[in-house]
């Protein structure tokens, strides 16, 4: 019983907690004001619970997003199963079949996830422009594949290289290639890291805002572009209730998938997603 009250423990349990009432006031007030009317809001008082609740807020809210919540669910879909296909392949080659150059080719991939998105965006408007694909769909879904994909090979190269050696020796013996290995003993073998990728890329996507606005075109723009219109309209009166509405709309997809997979998130990490 003392070690449980010792001042040590009460210290850091009194900091996690001011920590977690830090964080989530934002949040409480966002929630309260989406379910408040306009004239209640106006009253000012920020933190006091809704005294008549409405859902109006949040129907406004989602006529508002909603056709730029099914371009990002467009958009992320292609853009996470495609840089974690491309990762898995790349780390698997760099980790056990390493070709001449191997060195130098991770070395260039992994310098890419370190280039400032701003760097890059004129020189790809200017290949997408050629390539006559700028401001549609395939753009910005290859945007999101150029970025993603040195960090997925990163993670998976890290993961294959805490895999015993053995294991890809045995099947090299049994008369597995290249892609018999991959696919029946290694790729079944990568759920946690898997995982790990999938919570990585798709937060990323969703929660991008300037390659979107950049190479998405107007029938494309993601929730977050949307939600920025919906924010920093200068007609009308702005609607409170509504942005706080429409703000947790667009972070919901996000926090659902950490707190669905957070679990696996923490085991695809101690199981090797970090080690190199």
């Amino acid at each position: 019983m003392t070690a449980r009250l010792s001042p040590a423990r009460i210290g850091i349990y009194a900091f996690l907690l001011s920590a977690a009432l830090f964080f989530l006031l934002p949040l409480y007030v966002m929630v309260i004001t989406s379910f408040k009317p306009m004239a209640e809001i106006r009253m000012g008082n920020v933190f006091a619970l809704p005294g008549v609740a409405t859902l109006d807020p949040w129907r406004a809210a989602w006529g508002a997003v909603s056709q730029g919540f099914w371009n990002s669910v467009a958009i992320a879909v292609p853009s996470t199963v495609i840089p974690i296909l491309l990762g898995a392949i790349n780390g698997y080659a760099l980790s056990f079949w390493r070709p001449r150059g191997a060195n130098l080719l991770f070395g260039v991939l992994l310098a890419g996830a370190f280039i400032p998105v701003q760097v890059m965006i004129y020189p790809l408007v200017w290949m997408m422009a050629h390539a006559g694909v700028f401001g549609s769909l395939p753009a910005i879904v290859v945007v999101h594949v150029i970025f993603g994909m040195p960090l997925m090979t990163l993670l998976f190269r890290n993961y294959y290289a805490s895999v015993p050696h053995e294991l890809f020796q045995a099947a090299r013996i049994d008369g597995g290639g290249f892609w018999r290995i991959f696919l029946q003993v290694m790729l079944p073998m990568s759920l946690p890291i898997i995982v790990v990728a999938a919570i990585m890329q798709v937060t990323g996507v969703w929660n991008d805002y300037i390659l979107g606005l950049v190479f998405a075109g107007r029938e494309n723009l993601p929730m977050t572009v949307q939600l920025n219109n919906v924010i920093n309209t200068t007609t009308g009166t702005r609607m409170y209730n509504v942005n706080m509405a429409a703000t947790i709309l667009t972070a919901a997809v996000p926090l659902v998938i950490y707190f669905i997979s957070g679990r696996w998130f923490v085991r695809g990490i101690a199981a090797g997603a970090v080690k190199g």
